[in-house]
Order: structure tokens, then sequence, then C-alpha cells
């Protein structure tokens, strides 16, 4: 009798979806405490702290609700067969247009085209209650409908642009690779992330938001002074409208070689109480730079989604797993759907164990700023943003570990005060 791979998927996900259940009732119940933690009072008003708790707990309830309802419908998807109903369904559209069903490339993309039309009206009842009721609640949101129709409008032309030769690309790779499959499916996602780490911020990045150069003043030539002197090749330096769809406030660089740019949102210039505090924050991400955390990260991925392509190499001719989900065929689409299923309990691990090593990375960012002298402005700015993005000011410690890829506001202060201190 043939292993139930498919009830083993189902099984997991219910399992995972309990798991973090529990994991988010003690993040909700640290949610309600009435009173600060100790390291943050008389750091954070009242008043925020109010607001954070209002925010945050609507934040939890919505998120109860949503992943109530993705494990239904994610379960319901396997168990009622959909997915192989989808696929024969794809064959018949194209039979019905006069196009070829055996085309494997052209049932592909109608496929996923039905599972991207499901996605999108599964999804936007909650996209549209988080930004126009949770967020406009809490005074985060500043998009308009139309706004939100329009990016939704763009992303899915984008899609439809890039996806079909990325799928083309990997079906044809699958059915000639041969022994060296895993290399050159690795192959083509490396050329990817290239292309996409290079045209997203230059071609598709404004297609949302609009990028504009930092004006000439003090702020300006004190980023420029501390690109400077850590030898940073700092060619562009834009300001990102950010505000035009929320409040939330963030800084960020990108970038190859000796063409890197940092891109400031607007909010964060203007929550901030001086120049300084926006400095320090640029301080926290050059010390990402200088520390080779991105190439470390960039590495790490490589190494991952190489290990991932090889076990894709030894599950994808499995007759007995494409039966098990239903398919009495095996195409190169379904089977890559059907692994990302089956790799999942290995996803956990990772993103748990990538979790702690990001949350180390941050803290050594951190401690990067400080010996540049940054440490009074760095802990304002920590402060001011965890505000001003109403961010949780009590957390679990189970729930922030397996969850968080940032450590805590109270850890990040207690790890900046000690030295701090300790010479004052």
């Amino acid at each position: 009798m043939a292993f139930p791979y498919m009830e083993a998927v189902v099984g997991f996900m219910i399992f995972m979806y309990l798991f973090h259940t529990y994991l988010k009732m003690r993040q909700h119940a640290a949610l309600k405490l009435p009173t600060l933690p100790k390291t943050l009072e008389g750091v954070i008003s009242q008043e925020k702290f109010e607001k954070s708790r209002a925010y945050t707990l609507d934040r939890s309830r919505y998120g109860f609700v949503r992943n109530l309802v993705t494990i239904v419908l994610d379960c319901a998807i396997l168990l009622f067969g959909l997915l192989p109903w989808l696929w024969k369904r794809s064959g018949d559209f194209l039979v019905s247009v006069g196009l070829n069903a055996e085309n494997e490339i052209l049932q592909s993309l109608v496929f996923l085209a039905g599972v991207m039309i499901w996605s999108q009206i599964t999804d936007l009842p909650f996209s549209l209650y988080s930004s126009f009721v949770i967020e406009s609640r809490h005074g985060f949101n500043k998009q308009t409908i139309w706004l939100f129709i329009r990016d939704i409008i763009k992303e899915i032309v984008l899609t439809i642009i890039i996806g079909p030769p990325i799928v083309a690309a990997v079906i044809v790779i699958v059915q000639n690779g041969g022994p060296y499959l895993a290399i050159y499916l690795w192959g083509l996602v490396f050329v990817l992330s290239l292309v996409m780490l290079t045209l997203y911020p230059i071609l598709i990045a404004p297609l949302f938001n609009k990028f504009t150069p930092l004006p000439d003043g003090e702020l300006r030539l004190k980023i420029e002074n501390l690109a400077s002197s850590l030898k940073f090749p700092l060619t562009k330096l834009f300001v990102v409208d950010g505000s035009t769809r929320s409040s939330h406030s963030n800084a960020y660089m990108y970038g190859f070689f000796k063409n890197k740019r940092i891109v400031l949102y607007d909010t964060l210039i203007q929550q901030s109480k001086n120049d300084e505090e926006v400095v320090a924050i640029i301080a926290h991400e050059l010390g990402h730079w200088k520390l080779n955390h991105t190439i470390y990260s960039f590495i790490a991925f490589q190494i991952v989604t190489f290990f991932n392509f090889g076990i894709y190499t030894l599950e994808r001719n499995s007759k007995d797993l494409f039966q098990s989900f239903g398919f009495d065929t095996q195409p190169v689409i379904i089977g890559i759907i059907i692994f990302q299923y089956t790799i999942m309990p290995l996803e956990h691990l990772v993103s748990f164990v990538s979790n702690i090593v990001s949350r180390s990375l941050e803290f050594q960012a951190d401690a990067f700023a400080k010996k540049l002298g940054y440490t009074a402005a760095l802990r304002a700015s920590l402060v001011i943003m965890q505000e001003e993005n109403l961010d949780a000011m009590n957390t679990d410690p189970w729930y922030s570990a397996y969850h968080y890829t940032h450590p805590h506001i109270v850890e990040r202060l207690t790890a900046i005060d000690e030295p701090y201190r300790k010479t004052h």
C-alpha cells in the first residue's frame, strides 16, 4: 500500500496551525498586559502604550480569524482534490479555445492563472479589512481605495509579464535537466536573484512609490560623511513617499559592488526629532554592510535553495507521490507545488534557525552603530519607531523566539544601555 503523502501533509499543516495558534494565544495574553515592561517605564508614554496595546490586540484578533480561514481553505483544496480538478479544467480550457492541451507550458500557465485568481479572491477581503479597517482605525492607512486597487492591477500586470517566461524556463529545464537538474535550477534562481535585485529598485519599485533625491542640507551631508568614513560606495540617496500608503517608517539600502543606494522613508524623517536619529538608523544599516551580513544572507539563501532543489530531484519522479495528491500524470508545475507541501517541515526548521541568526545580526548592527558614537541617537530612534509604529510593548518569549526576525525593543535597549551606563 502506497504511503498516504497527501494525508500526512494535511496532518502536518493542522499540527502547525495548532502550534502557531498556541503561540498566538500566549502572545495575545502578553499583549493584554496592562503595564509596560520595566525597561520601557518612563521611556514609552502611557498614551503610546495604550494605543500600541489597542493596535496589536486588533492585529492579533485579525490574525486568529485569517489563520483559521487559511487552514480550512488549504486543507479543503487538498482533501477535495481541487488541484487535480483545476489542472484538468485548464486542459479543457485550452481545447475550448483551440489550443493544444498537450502543451504542458500552456496548460501550466492557465493553471497558475486560475490559482492567482483564486488567491486574489480569497485574499481580497482580508487585505481590505486590514488596510481600511484596522490600519485606518489606528491612523496608519493613508491610501485611497483607488490607490489600493491600482496597486493590485499593477501587481497582476507584472505577474503576467514576468511569470510566463520563468515558468516556461523551469519546465524546459526540468524536462531536459537530466542528472544535473539541481544545478540548472539553482543556476536559474541565482541569475533571477541577481536580475531582480538589480531591476526591482530601478524599474519595479518606482511603479508603486515615488523616489526623489534627498535634498541638500545637514542630513544629506551627515549621511554622505558617514558613508565616506566607512568607504561605503554611496551613489544615490533617495527619499521614498511611504506616507502615501502608511505612516509606518523604515530605511534600507541596496545595490551591487560600487553602486550602492540608500532609501529613507519620508515618515522616518518626519517622525525623528533630529538628524542624528536618522543617521543612527543609517549607521545600523551600514553595519549590516560593513559586517558582510548581506553577503552571508545571500550565500545562505543560495545554499538552502540548492539543497531544496536536490531534494526536489529525488521526489519529482515519484508516481506514488503524485497519485496521493490525485494526479495520474506528473506535470512539472504540479511536482513543484507538491514539493512545496512536502518540504514544509524543513522550511519551518530553516525559518526558525534563520530568525535566530537574524536577531543575532541585528544586535551586531546595533553594536556597530554604537561604536561609531551613535549610542544615544540609536536608542532614541528605536524608541521613536517603536512608539510611532505602535509595535508590541509586551511580548511572549516563546512567540518572539519563534517568529521575530528582529529582537524586541526591550532586548535591544538592554543591549544598548548596559555598556553605555558603564562608561557614563
